[in-house]
């Protein structure tokens, strides 16, 4: 049997170790190199990257897309996509979501591994639909967890229903690093009895309490043919697995391995400088790199965790931290268990702190939970607590059918607003998916393509 690798350094990785503050400049001497090591695919955009790279590095998220494909020629490149929420974190039109994944595809990505946060499946059809139009291959996720609903039947069943849809691959994404080397055995196993011996199955998980490798090891065991991992030096932590440690651990099982070993030391070679200068800048804060097994107890990913450190530190009330990780799996349970993954884990932690420092549970409700409570984000894994969903919505009605539906065209819209500072569709996208950041990088851009061609007409 062979086993494949999916490298993250270049997404998740740097997402989850360093805010996805990496520039293209940082990376882009080693493309060449990664291509030839025998990757699966390279894990290289979508996710924060395109958030990150408007509002952080004074990027264009789709050029530096199109720079990683003029390079890597012989390896898949892939992305991450929140189903209906593309990149973002509310639901976008129909005509906004088909535009996004053709010119993801357009502009160099080869597989898109689509998911939904709450595994609603009418949040991702018309994505792997417009995926396979254009060529693509569509990877869809299940999105990880456990609770009294998430059981191993309902994940088989949902994987099931995946491969009917039309998906190339399976993925298990394991945001929070919690599946133990049993519970992916025993879940690998399950889904590969459910979808039949030809369907790849990708287990995705983080090292954030530890289990990585041993699950990984158990996975492949089960019959799993793809994992993803990191290059070493930007491993560990709330990253993934170590790459070279991985490749060294499942050939000495016996199986086949297609990557390059010596050329994964070039490549670590070359990002250690970056993980030293980011250490040394703080960028890279050595807390994410250890081991948290508090989230075995409370179900948070490390990012989630982050994020409540922050919102505490941020009110002057980080001695309650421990109150508000108690509070977390209640929120969760009173909302019906959706996985903590992207938009569900920033919005069920606000909750959680908003419900601990108010001394009244829901008294503070955001807009995002009253959505979700709604129903604007889908169907809730199980049902919500009766009680909360009265405080919260009073006599409103939630929805019943899928929010996209109701949701009125919106390139229109998105062209008549951002106007002729658009040059392209992609940067009308932009526009659409983080309006604020890219109206003000596509007016630097403006000014700077004034500015030179003023200095042209005057050199001349």
């Amino acid at each position: 049997m062979k086993v494949h690798f999916t490298e993250t350094v270049l997404r998740d990785a740097q997402q989850s170790l360093l805010a996805t503050r990496m520039p293209f400049e940082k990376f882009e001497g080693i493309l060449s190199t990664m291509d030839k090591a025998g990757f699966y695919s390279l894990e290289c955009w979508g996710g924060a990257t395109f958030d990150s790279c408007l509002r952080y590095l004074n990027e264009d998220p789709w050029e530096r897309l199109r720079k990683i494909r003029a390079v890597v020629k012989n390896t898949k490149l892939q992305m991450l996509l929140r189903g209906q929420n593309l990149l973002g974190y509310k639901h976008y039109p129909d005509d906004v979501v088909a535009l996004f994944v053709e010119k993801s595809i357009e502009n160099g990505i080869d597989i898109i591994r689509i998911f939904d946060a709450l595994n609603d499946l009418r949040n991702i059809e018309l994505c792997i639909d417009t995926t396979h139009k254009f060529k693509g291959e569509a990877q869809v996720a299940l999105s990880y967890t456990t609770s009294p609903v998430h059981t191993l039947e309902a994940n088989a069943k949902l994987a099931k229903q995946l491969k009917d849809m039309g998906a190339d691959s399976i993925c298990i994404k394991d945001m929070a690093g919690i599946i133990g080397p049993q519970e992916a055995y025993d879940l690998v196993k399950a889904i590969r009895e459910s979808v039949g011996p030809d369907m790849l199955i990708d287990l995705h998980t983080h090292s954030t309490t530890g289990l990585g490798p041993m699950s990984y090891i158990k996975a492949v065991e089960a019959g799993a043919n793809i994992i993803d991992t990191s290059i070493s030096c930007l491993s560990g932590g709330t990253s993934q697995p170590a790459t070279e440690s991985m490749v060294y651990a499942i050939q000495q099982l016996g199986y086949e391995v297609d990557v390059n070993y010596p050329v994964l030391k070039e490549i670590n070679d070359f990002f250690k400088p970056f993980r030293d200068e980011s250490l040394a800048s703080g960028l890279l804060d050595p807390f994410v790199m250890g081991t948290e097994t508090d989230a075995l107890n409370y179900k948070i990913p490390g990012g989630m965790l982050s994020n409540l450190l922050a919102q505490l530190k941020a009110q002057n009330a980080i001695g309650r931290l421990n109150e508000v990780l108690e509070e977390t799996p209640r929120v969760r349970e009173d909302l019906g268990y959706p996985p903590l993954v992207t938009p569900m884990s920033q919005m069920v932690g606000v909750q959680a702190v908003a419900n601990v420092l108010a001394g009244e549970r829901y008294k503070n409700v955001s807009k995002e939970i009253k959505s979700y409570v709604h129903g604007e984000y889908g169907t809730p894994p199980s049902t919500i607590n009766p009680e909360i969903q009265k405080k919260i919505l009073g006599d409103v009605e939630p929805i019943k059918g899928r929010f996209a539906d109701t949701l009125a065209p919106g390139l229109p819209e998105g062209r008549a607003a951002i106007g002729d500072l658009a040059k392209s569709d992609e940067d009308v996208l932009s526009y659409i998916a983080f309006p604020a950041q890219a109206e003000k990088f596509l007016k630097e851009r403006a000014e700077r393509n004034e500015n030179r061609a003023k200095y042209t007409i005057v050199k001349a």
